[in-house]
């Protein structure tokens, strides 16, 4: 297994490829990845805050926007 400090002294560019690399590798097998109870938490929070009119879902294209316009 590659140990942190390898992955320290790689370059910004072998440490995109690497993620790019785990990422298909997961994606191979998504019925193995679970995801943390946390995350189950989190939207569950936010889907009942929707439901009850104080929050709303975004796209893709209208959360770019909205963070575009935060930058100084």
């Amino acid at each position: 297994m590659i140990g942190a400090g390898e992955i320290e002294r790689m370059s910004a560019t072998e440490r995109l490829q690497a993620m790019e690399l785990l990422w298909r590798s997961m994606a191979r097998t998504p019925d193995k990845v679970e995801s943390p109870a946390w995350h189950k938490k989190i939207l569950d929070q936010r889907m009942a805050k929707v439901a009850a009119g104080r929050g709303e879902f975004l796209t893709l294209a209208q959360l770019k926007k909205r963070l575009a316009k935060r930058k100084p």
